[in-house]
């Protein structure tokens, strides 16, 4: 069963199709850069639901934090540059040097400041390569939540009506329990 860092690590690494998405996201070089979201989140889920077949995601969240280009559209070059070595993979390539203004968020410090403020705690999750190829988790909010199918908020998306509806919306919108029916979601009251 899964309990820590370590048993995740594991899990992905046993995953040759992730390990294949990670290892292509690694050879764009990008500065503080991590496959994350509902990539790690998903593989979680459905190993405790003991599923067979992987869930397909929406897409594949590859971030990265680069202060001195925030050019949009070198984000789309780079989701092309990936889109050529697995066309099949539905990548999305965010800078998070300038995501913060889509969440009317104070200026993000890196990257692993952005996922600890994505909406919900059981996905502010992060995969990546560091420079040994070793794979590293980053789980801002910790694991807890994702191993014991808790959806909740991330205090940001707590601060004001604003952030609290965009939590509530993707509630609905993903209806993760569709999906994965252990799973509880937590409403903001």
């Amino acid at each position: 069963m899964l309990k820590s860092n370590v048993d995740v690590i594991k899990l992905i690494q046993s995953d040759e199709k992730m390990m294949e998405i990670i290892k292509a996201a690694s050879t764009l070089n990008l500065p503080d850069w991590w496959v994350c979201a509902g990539f790690v989140r998903a593989k979680i889920w459905d190993t405790l639901h003991g599923f067979n077949k992987r869930t397909e995601t929406q897409d594949v969240d590859v971030i990265y934090f680069d202060q001195e280009n925030v050019d949009e559209n070198f984000e789309k070059e780079l989701e092309n540059k990936l889109v050529s070595m697995m066309p099949s993979i539905p990548w999305s390539v965010k800078n998070q040097a300038r995501m913060h203004i889509i969440n009317n968020l104070p200026p993000y410090t890196s990257s692993v400041d952005a996922i600890s403020r994505f909406p919900e705690t059981a996905t502010a999750l992060g995969i990546k390569l560091d420079e040994e190829n070793n794979l590293v988790l980053t789980a801002p909010w910790g694991l807890e939540d994702v191993l014991h199918f808790e959806v909740k908020p991330t205090p940001y998306f707590t601060e004001t009506k604003e952030l609290a509806a965009i939590y509530e919306e993707r509630l609905v919108k993903k209806n993760w329990k569709s999906i994965w029916h252990k799973i509880k979601v937590n409403q903001i009251n």
